[in-house]
């Protein structure tokens, strides 16, 4: 016989309670271990972010230099590789930090929170403006009337986002709510009469909040009779478009913060219409199932 089926009786019972403790201790050493572990260890010490070069990685760097944070890398990639890391993560109850701004239909799918920024580096609460070139109140002024009286705010768009995630194409998304808010609209429209065929072109950032609202008052227009064009680009060539007159309009620029350095380079060569969205932020942006992680501060420890 062998050796185990020779102990039986009093000593099984020893050999198992033997075993039993030693598996209670090395769970309780595995969980004291994560205890231990900072934020840092259980991320990799990493920040998934979006397109490198944007104004929001820029202030992302910035984050990682004033909080001294050098341990710390800021992954590139984009919106979407950003999104489908944020789920993989949440679907699982893992620990990650991203990158991130809302509006986004993130913030409508998941439950996130942004860490406090007490140096305020990503900036305050912001808005979202309408900026026309020079000169588009006499060219269009049918068309400016609508663009200085637009104004919604993030659930509204956060509809249009969800049904792009979804997989609906976004002139459709952006169709289907303007069907659903006709009141909105109709404030919009206020005073406005219908033109046969004007030309407008609306610049803006490939950010899904933007794609949505651009798609919506693109609609908005055409149904007053524009034949509108939209123009996709990033930050720098949108405002130096705005400028130059190579676009009309854009509903995207975010002020006071992201997009000052463009407003300060072409001041005086565009015209601000005022915000159409107000309490929009960016920052760095954590599951809320991440409880002791509240602030860029806690980063440090």
């Amino acid at each position: 016989m062998s050796l185990v089926k020779k102990i039986t009786g009093i000593g099984a019972a020893a050999l198992l309670a033997l075993g039993l403790a030693a598996c209670g201790n090395n769970a309780e050493s595995a969980e004291n271990n994560d205890e231990n572990q900072t934020v840092g260890d259980l991320v990799d010490y990493e920040i998934v972010g979006i397109d490198p070069g944007s104004g929001h990685m820029q202030a992302s760097e910035e984050v990682l230099k004033e909080y001294d944070l050098s341990d710390w890398e800021l992954i590139s990639g984009n919106g979407a590789s950003m999104t489908a890391a944020l789920k993989r993560a949440y679907d699982k109850e893992e620990p990650i930090i991203i990158t991130g701004w809302d509006p986004h239909w993130k913030f409508l799918t998941f439950d996130l929170k942004f860490l406090d920024d007490p140096k305020l580096i990503y900036g305050d609460e912001e808005q979202i403006h309408t900026y026309a070139r020079l000169g588009l109140k006499e060219d269009l002024p049918e068309a400016y009337t609508i663009l200085e009286q637009f104004e919604w705010d993030s659930e509204d768009m956060g509809e249009i986002m969800i049904e792009i995630e979804d997989g609906v194409d976004p002139a459709e998304a952006a169709r289907n709510w303007v069907e659903e808010n006709d009141e909105k609209i109709s404030e919009w429209t206020d005073g406005v009469d219908p033109v046969d065929g004007d030309e407008i072109t609306l610049a803006f950032a490939p950010w899904d909040s933007e794609l949505a609202s651009h798609n919506m008052i693109k609609i908005v227009l055409e149904d007053m009779g524009y034949d509108v064009t939209l123009s996709s680009v990033e930050p720098g060539p949108l405002f130096s478009a705005l400028a130059s007159g190579g676009a009309d309009a854009s509903v995207a620029p975010w002020l006071p913060y992201t997009h000052k350095v463009y407003v300060d380079k072409y001041e005086g060569q565009f015209e601000d219409l005022g915000p159409n969205m107000t309490g929009v932020r960016q920052g760095l942006v954590v599951p809320t199932y991440m409880e002791d992680v509240n602030s860029i501060e806690d980063l440090k420890s």
